[in-house]
C-alpha cells in the first residue's frame, strides 16, 4: 500500500522550511515517513548537513512536505539537483505558495503535511547495526532526522 502510494507521488517530496524572518528554501527529500510516535501524528525527515535547507531546517522554523502528481516530476528533479545557494528554486520553477499560520504550501501540491519540529538527533556511525547501510555515507555526510509532528 506505501509503496503504490508513493509511486503515485513519485517516491519524493518537496520539503519546504521558513525562517522567522520570512526567508524561504525547498528541496526534494525521499527519505522519511510517517506514523504515530509519543501519542502524535508525525512525519520523519532526513537532511544532510551539506545541504542548504540544513540552515533552514537548523534553526527556528516552520516546514512543510509537499506531494505532487505525476505532472511535476520535473520540479522534484529539479529541486534534487539545484541549490539554493545559487538560484531561487520556487521562482525558476514556478511555484506560488502561501503561508497557511507559517506554514508553506504550494498552490501545485496534490497534498501538503505542515510540519512542527519536535525532536531532530544526527545519524551516528557507531549506532548502524547493520554495517552495510554506511554505503551511504561514503563521505561520512550523516544525515540529521527530524521528528515533526504534523500541525495539519
Amino acid at each position: 500500500m506505501i509503496n503504490e502510494f508513493l509511486t503515485k507521488l513519485n517516491g519524493g517530496a518537496l520539503l519546504t522550511a521558513v525562517k522567522p524572518n520570512g526567508e524561504i528554501n525547498t528541496m526534494t527529500v525521499s527519505w522519511g515517513g510517517v506514523g504515530i510516535l509519543w501519542g502524535k501524528q508525525v512525519a520523519f525527515i532526513f537532511v544532510r548537513p551539506q545541504r542548504y535547507t540544513f540552515s533552514f531546517t537548523e534553526g527556528e522554523c516552520k516546514m512543510s512536505l509537499s506531494f505532487f502528481d505525476g505532472s511535476k516530476k520535473d520540479i522534484l528533479t529539479f529541486c534534487g539537483t539545484k541549490s539554493g545557494r545559487d538560484i531561487d528554486k520556487i521562482t525558476e520553477c514556478g511555484l506560488k505558495y502561501t503561508l497557511e499560520n507559517g506554514y508553506p504550501v504550494f498552490e501545485k501540491a496534490i497534498y501538503t503535511l505542515k510540519l512542527s519540529k519536535i525532536y531532530s538527533d544526527t545519524i551516528k556511525k557507531d549506532c548502524f547495526i547493520d554495517t552495510d547501510s554506511l554505503k551511504w555515507y561514503k563521505s561520512n555526510d550523516f544525515h540529521t532526522m527530524y521528528i515533526c509532528e504534523i500541525a495539519n
